[in-house]
């Protein structure tokens, strides 16, 4: 069997036995034939909001937030529409900001790519700064009693448009909505916060999980803190092209796009696999390790206990060497003391949250990873298992488990919300 997976730009593909292999992917969702048209009458007619065109005037002041480079978001198609809309605003009194949450600034070539040059040329392009306390506006305390402030640009402007994209999140469920203002564009204090260790253990942190999910809920309750105006989100199939346009009210807008993505992501499985193959959705996803963690998570939903991950990332951005992912994951011998340590910080360290979602994978099962920029130290240094090829770990895992065992491929990694299915017993 051939299956190709998501990797980098233009893809992998592995040879499988013929027997015993099952492959678990979204539904296919076809794009827009007219993907302009479609935002441009999402706009015009939202869901429980006003026609963009009417809810800004022309001496109002606009931020409108974007995802950054580690998110698919189509930004070159959804903002030239957008900004259409907003014709009749000028330009200096529009501001775009990049919801960096806690990553790396991106480069000028990057958001050129990203944005489109005729955007990135005309506008004016902030980039967040969660460290920076002079660039922050101070909003308030969530529910949890956690300070949250945001970007200042964002805060200034009296009309506040958050766009995004939408698809299955590791521990907020999903992702677009309120993502855009928590961790986007919110101080360090707050996301280290959201992202604690006692959140991420709570068993409705997960996949697919939104209401009654303390992450997602309290981004949810910090986006509204900040009062956002409108939201612009769309959700995309394995090709990156548009399936759904949701705009309007934050609430009821992403609350529709999640319930479109969780008719084609959600996939159930009959019973867990001895190992499951699985990408990162191949670029910009699997950019470096740390996003990496999210396929091994999508792939620890049916991997059995004791069973093997393996995971193909191209990781051109290295683990990476920014932030403090790396240096956590260096503190530990295994992933039960990864864990242990984690606990034991006095105070959220950043990054923590990705080597506990990684610990807590590992003490299920086995990962290795098959990266393009990875050497083998550099993988055994995070604890995981180098992949030279993933025919050949295959071969060396049948040997160990058995030529029956089951075999699962997630080609489009954590674009699919695979699942054990409860069988159905019948009866009264």
């Amino acid at each position: 069997m051939r299956v190709k997976l998501a990797y980098g730009k233009d893809g992998l593909w592995v040879e499988l036995p013929d027997r015993n292999v099952t492959v678990v992917e979204p539904g296919h969702v076809p794009g827009l034939v007219d993907e302009a048209g479609e935002i441009r009458r999402a706009l015009r007619s939202p869901i429980g909001a006003p026609p963009l065109g009417e809810l800004v005037g022309s001496d109002d002041t606009v931020a409108i937030i974007f995802s950054d480079i580690t998110r698919p978001q189509p930004r070159d198609r959804m903002l030239p529409v957008l900004l259409e809309e907003l014709s009749h605003v000028p330009r200096e009194q529009i501001v775009l900001v990049n919801a960096l949450g806690t990553h790396r600034p991106n480069t000028g070539e990057e958001l050129a790519e990203m944005l489109g040059r005729d955007v990135w040329g005309s506008y004016r392009v902030v980039q967040h700064d969660a460290f920076d306390e002079k660039g922050l506006a101070h909003v308030g305390k969530t529910p949890g009693g956690n300070r949250l402030s945001v970007n200042a640009d964002y805060m200034r402007a009296r009309v506040k448009i958050l766009t995004g994209f939408i698809e299955p999140h590791f521990f907020a469920g999903f992702s677009g909505g309120p993502k855009a203002v928590l961790p986007g564009v919110a101080n360090q204090e707050a996301v280290l916060a959201n992202h604690r260790y006692e959140m991420l253990a709570n068993s409705r942190a997960c996949w697919g999980s939104t209401r009654g999910n303390p992450v997602w809920e309290e981004m949810l309750a910090g986006a509204l803190l900040t009062s956002p105006a409108f939201l612009l989100n769309v959700t995309l199939n394995r090709d990156k092209q548009i399936t759904g346009v949701f705009a309007g009210d934050l609430e009821l807008a992403h609350g529709d796009g999640t319930r479109f993505v969780r008719e084609t992501a959600l996939a159930p499985v009959r019973e867990p696999f001895d190992i499951v193959i699985t990408s990162n959705s191949g670029y910009p996803l699997d950019l470096n390790l740390y996003q990496a963690v999210k396929g091994m998570s999508a792939a620890a939903q049916v991997v059995r206990p004791g069973g093997s991950i393996i995971v193909a990332a191209e990781c051109w951005d290295g683990v990476p060497d920014h932030g403090e992912y790396r240096s956590l994951l260096r503190m530990a011998s295994s992933p039960g003391q990864m864990l242990e340590v984690i606990r034991a910080f006095p105070k959220v360290r950043q990054d923590q949250w990705q080597a506990q979602i990684q610990a807590q994978v590992q003490l299920k099962a086995q990962v290795y990873v098959k990266s393009a920029y990875l050497d083998d130290e550099v993988v055994r240094e995070a604890m995981l298992q180098p992949c030279a090829s993933i025919e050949g770990t295959v071969e060396e895992l049948l040997y160990r488990y058995g030529h029956d065992a089951r075999i699962c491929v997630l080609p489009e990694g954590p674009m699919t919300i695979p699942y054990v299915a409860l069988p159905d017993r019948g009866g009264s």
